[in-house]
């Protein structure tokens, strides 16, 4: 990255040395643990830096504001949290291009006519209390109050006592009525976590919506017994169960077109290497594209998983964790932002304008705080190329002059709304 460090993506360079994960290769930076807290330090200086006024509300999420705090407000920004040997992009390229892209308005004497604010959202991707978009879910009231505080991590810690060690108070976690009604307009810029631009030869899209999806724990329950006294015939060993509901998982997921399906975190209990396991905890990630879709998907998988295990004398239980419905932003605002970038028409139904090509508005399988947002406040998103469309990986990359025509794009967007 050092070839960021002296151009406008400096902020990227500034944190490339934060939450290493030198097992996992790439990024573990969790909600409110090490390298999170730095980032957050890193975030508050970096925008004081550039004259914004920054505060936390009763959920953690920070709020850097170009002058005072109100109404109707323009709000853009991202993330700083990944997930486990996440990449370098996802949302740190979305906070450093707000800031930045706050910084050439001010240095070129634009006065904004509404308040604006950088916005960072907690949790974003859920990898330490399981929950993804929590920051953005607590303050829409998408998640009760009450669940939320009793989320536990890896640690046994709950969101309650790690929100204390933070310095919130976590009987004030939940739906902040007064902080939403200030977001008039929420606009995040993030990484493409897909090949759409890749393919399309461009640089910059509008998203156009986001796909259904949604969380499961699947529990496989089987008998414990020790590894060396038990006979191979008659055993209940939910691993090998739990592996045969994997796969099940993914003939499911290939019998329903579009859609996607993902094993990604495993937990055996006890965990011993010379016990036959009594339980295993497997995590399902599914989306397709509408909310039924993704229900019958997830209905078909539990059937299938739950045939499977019985090869083995085990049990499957299926309980869902998270869900977001199917988002489609709202074509309007999109076709506003495809033209106030250029070569679009203000509706988005012709194929040029004066010979330019369109700017692309493309749909996401990857979930965002944007989408979380737009049930309640005007909500849009811009994506920025990814060379390789790989991401949630070490190898999530962008090219620098792609993250420039992010910015680019950015400041003319928030340009037009203040």
């Amino acid at each position: 990255m050092s070839e960021l460090a002296h151009g406008t993506l400096a902020g990227l360079a500034e944190i490339a040395g934060t939450g290493r994960d030198s097992r996992r290769g790439g990024y573990s930076r969790h909600l409110w643990q090490g390298a999170d807290l730095e980032l957050r330090a890193w975030f508050v200086e970096r925008a004081e830096r550039t004259g914004l006024l920054v505060e936390t509300d009763r959920n953690g999420n920070l709020w850097a504001w170009w002058g005072e705090p109100g109404p109707d407000a323009v709000v853009t920004g991202s993330h700083l949290d990944s997930v486990p040997g996440g990449g370098a992009y996802d949302g740190p390229l979305g906070v450093v291009s707000a800031l930045e892209a706050v910084a050439r308005l001010k240095a070129s004497g634009f006065t904004p006519s509404r308040p604006l604010a950088v916005l960072v959202f907690a949790e974003e991707e859920g990898s330490r209390f399981g929950i993804a978009c929590l920051g953005s879910r607590l303050l829409t009231g998408g998640i009760d109050a009450d669940r939320a505080r009793a989320l536990v991590d890896a640690d046994g810690i709950t969101l309650a006592e790690a929100a204390r060690r933070a310095g919130l108070d976590p009987a004030h976690l939940g739906a902040d009525r007064d902080a939403l009604a200030r977001i008039g307009l929420f606009l995040e810029l993030h990484v493409e976590q897909g090949r759409g631009l890749v393919d399309l030869g461009r640089p910059v899209a509008v998203a156009s919506s986001i796909l259904a999806h949604g969380r499961w724990r699947l529990t496989v329950t089987g008998q414990g017994n020790h590894a060396g006294a038990t006979p191979m015939p008659g055993r209940r060993d939910p691993v090998v169960a739990a592996a045969r509901a994997i796969v099940a998982v993914q003939d499911e997921a290939l019998n329903h077109p579009g859609a996607r399906a993902t094993v990604g975190r495993l937990e055996v209990v006890p965990g011993g290497t010379n016990v036959i396991a009594s339980s295993v905890h497997a995590w399902l990630d599914a989306r397709a594209h509408t909310d039924a879709d993704t229900r019958a998907l997830v209905t078909a998988i539990g059937a299938a998983v739950s045939e499977a295990v019985t090869v083995n004398g085990c049990s499957v239980a299926v309980t869902e964790e998270s869900w977001t419905g199917t988002v489609t932003f709202d074509p309007d605002l999109v076709g506003r932002f495809r033209a106030a970038l250029g070569g679009a028409a203000a509706d988005g139904t012709d194929g040029t304008d004066g010979g330019a090509a369109l700017v692309p508005a493309l749909p996401t399988g990857a979930g965002h705080d944007a989408g979380v947002l737009a049930a309640s406040v005007p909500s849009a998103m811009l994506f920025v190329r990814n060379p390789t469309g790989v991401s949630h990986s070490p190898e999530e990359f962008a090219e620098v002059a792609d993250c420039v025509a992010g910015i680019d794009a950015l400041e003319t967007l928030l340009r037009s709304l203040l």
